[in-house]
């Protein structure tokens, strides 16, 4: 099966697109969806009235940001830049957080946004045409569905679940209420890797068969610390270099804990689980292999050109070094095996190593004709036993090597979604839902492996692990009430 860039197949018009989402029938707002912040705490839901009318797509569109402690605070210095994209709301349940990225919003684009704990209420604002999503992994899904049925768009970071059933439920979200979701695989939008996409599609070093994933990413331990607030006690992780987060009791009555936990089971508050290195731990995270590692994934499937899941999957490692809170592997290596044959293989350094050729994060792919490696943005070709240089990013200049959708890419990922947004067009979009689900869930696969000490056999088309009902079971999980994501959404 071929990749498709489809979003949707059905046309909408450009204005229609945007304003659409005032338009949601009030049925489309499915039960077990939205909980009220009152009583996550009783059962309200935005409804189609809520959602409200957006901007008409020659005007600026209102962008709402959720998560905005680390990653969404890129997010929104980058949408922020674009023409006539108005940051107009921020949420995130650490309120400690709010006033001073909203200060951040007011210094860099001259208006303050307004603020909101809860996903819940900021749904309901009628002048959010589009939301970008910078939770935690655990919180990706189910903030997407609840943002499509409100009739939001929605740019949501990767991975953009933490399921495979999760990633089918935000494609099902996504096209019942025609929303345009895009995921936050930013090298499809980045001119350098999809000239090498595209001189590989050409036959530019034979048939690729293989791929590999390169993310060599020295982590520093957790340490070990008991649950609670620990008096006096400062955060290790530093974010945006901060001196450091005294996670003391005045700091967490601003925090919804219970809320930032969501889907995931109740545990008492530890900040080795907290802000961050939560990736670390599986109820929230997916260690490096599906941190860092996603872009990767989706860059070694591209380049093969797969359109669906693998057939096999294995993965092994473990967490070697100092003893420490971390649940997730700092070592690991997993090969992914296509119907056809071809092959991922994927590694993971957390500790000091040498790169690979010279890349520590990066791609390298092989072909029947010669071989080929990705460094950020920049290429090379190889070719003949003694390794002679072919067309690369040095000179290439600014061919396309026939990519039609080179000029959609142009200005950058966050560009795209605006661009394909105001078009009402989500065949522009470089990375939707459908294509960044079967990347995200490539981790997810061999997180499973890993976990369970196996090799998985997949059936794609079904979404199934075959004779192993262990694993099969872990392609969802079991949700805490009310936070659950819905089988009909």
């Amino acid at each position: 099966m071929k990749e498709t860039n489809m979003a949707d197949t059905r046309k909408i018009s450009r204005r229609g697109f945007i304003e659409s989402g005032g338009r949601l029938a009030a049925g489309a707002l499915v039960a077990g969806a939205l909980p009220s912040p009152k009583t996550v705490r009783a059962a309200s839901r935005p409804t189609a009235a809520s959602a409200g009318q957006a901007a008409g797509a020659n005007d600026r569109i209102n962008m709402a940001f959720i998560g905005v402690r680390g990653r969404g605070r890129d997010l929104y210095g980058y949408f922020g830049g674009l023409p006539g994209v108005r940051i107009a709301a921020l949420c995130d349940i650490d309120k400690n957080v709010l006033a001073e990225r909203a200060a951040d919003v007011e210094k860099r684009f001259g208006e303050k946004p307004a603020v909101y704990q809860y996903q819940q209420d900021l749904l309901a604002n009628k002048d959010i045409d589009a939301v970008a999503i910078a939770t935690p992994n655990h919180w990706h899904a189910l903030g997407t569905i609840w943002a499509c049925q409100a009739g939001k768009h929605v740019y949501v970071e990767k991975p953009c679940c933490h399921t495979l059933f999760e990633g089918r439920r935000m494609v099902e979200a996504a096209r019942r209420h025609d929303r345009m979701v895009a995921v936050g695989f930013q090298n499809r939008s980045i001119r350098g890797v999809r000239q090498a996409m595209a001189f590989m599609r050409g036959g530019g070093i034979g048939e690729v068969y293989a791929a590999r994933g390169l993310c060599f990413k020295a982590r520093d331990p957790l340490g070990l610390v008991p649950d609670g607030l620990g008096s006096g006690e400062r955060f290790k992780y530093f974010v945006w270099n901060n001196p450091g987060v005294n996670y003391d009791r005045a700091y967490m009555d601003n925090v919804d804990y219970d809320a930032w936990l969501g889907p995931a089971p109740k545990r008492p508050f530890n900040y080795n689980r907290f802000h961050y290195n939560w990736h670390w731990h599986w109820d929230y995270g997916d260690g490096d292999c599906g941190n860092q590692g996603p872009h990767q994934w989706d860059i070694a499937r591209w380049g093969l050109g797969q359109g669906e899941h693998p057939r096999k999957i294995g993965s092994k490692g473990g967490y070697y070094g100092e003893k420490c809170a971390q649940e997730t592997p700092n070592t690991q290596a997993a090969e992914a095996v296509y119907a056809d044959g071809r092959m991922i293989e994927f590694e993971v350094r957390g500790l000091y190593t040498n790169g690979e050729d010279g890349i520590g994060i990066g791609n390298l792919f092989y072909g029947t004709k010669g071989w080929l490696r990705l460094d950020g943005e920049e290429w090379q070709s190889y070719f003949g036993r003694k390794n002679e240089e072919g067309p690369g990013s040095k000179t290439a200049g600014e061919e396309d090597f026939g990519d039609p959708m080179m000029m959609a890419a142009e200005g950058g990922h966050f560009a795209n979604f605006i661009n394909a947004l105001r078009a009402g067009k989500p065949e522009m979009l470089t990375c939707p839902i459908e294509v960044g689900y079967l990347s995200s869930a490539l981790p997810l696969l061999a997180n499973i492996s890993y976990r369970l000490d196996r090799s998985l056999v997949l059936d794609p088309g079904q979404e199934r692990i075959v004779d192993d009902r262990q694993a099969d079971r872990m392609l969802t999980r079991d949700y805490r009430k009310p936070y659950v994501v819905p089988k009909k959404v």
